[in-house]
């Protein structure tokens, strides 16, 4: 393979990509995406739609999902740093209902890949962060719904810096994985 580290994950889909940096006193340049390497590692998505966000310290965005659309997703941070966590959705997975969280920054440069039937959310952990993805399907605003960050049958443990994080208004309604788990068993 070659300009990406792939390392697999205790949760089945999940990984975390390392691109190869090349600096010297100009700078860096680094490849962000190649197919082929992907490929190669056994990574066979094809994305259709970039996303990208801006959120200060503090913000939590997430858990989000698609229902009927689910969505995989390439993410990575441009600038500042992120706390992002992944949940197993997939019913028939070992690891339904079990949570990966991994740090991602810009001064890192590493990028988290959730596949298709995982929750996924972010809790900005710099002044501020840029923070991109691919994703394998488009984004369906009726489809979406969401798990509550918060969740004690989750017990994610967010690296928060104060009492509260700052949330969307349709975040602070997501539901609890209990209330989710008999749609997903179905």
């Amino acid at each position: 393979m070659g300009q990406i580290k792939v390392t697999w994950l205790d949760i089945q889909g999940l990984c975390i990509l390392e691109p190869a940096v090349h600096g010297d006193e100009r700078g860096y340049f680094m490849e962000t995406y190649n197919q082929r390497d992907l490929e190669e590692a056994g990574l066979t998505m094809r994305f259709v739609q970039d996303n990208q966000s801006l959120s200060r310290k503090g913000v939590l965005r997430g858990l989000h999902f698609q229902k009927e659309h689910p969505q995989g997703k390439l993410v990575r941070v441009l600038s500042g740093a992120v706390y992002d966590v992944a949940v197993d959705l997939r019913p028939d997975s070992a690891t339904f209902g079990r949570w990966h969280g991994a740090e991602l920054s810009a001064e890192n440069k590493r990028q988290f890949y959730i596949p298709e039937g995982f929750a996924h959310g972010f809790y900005v952990l710099s002044e501020s962060a840029e923070f991109f993805y691919k994703s394998t399907d488009f984004y369906y605003p009726g489809d979406e719904d969401g798990l509550m960050w918060n969740d004690p049958d989750l017990a994610i443990a967010w690296p928060l810096m104060g009492p509260e994080p700052i949330l969307a208004e349709k975040d602070r309604h997501n539901r609890s994985f209990r209330s989710c788990r008999e749609e997903l068993l179905k």
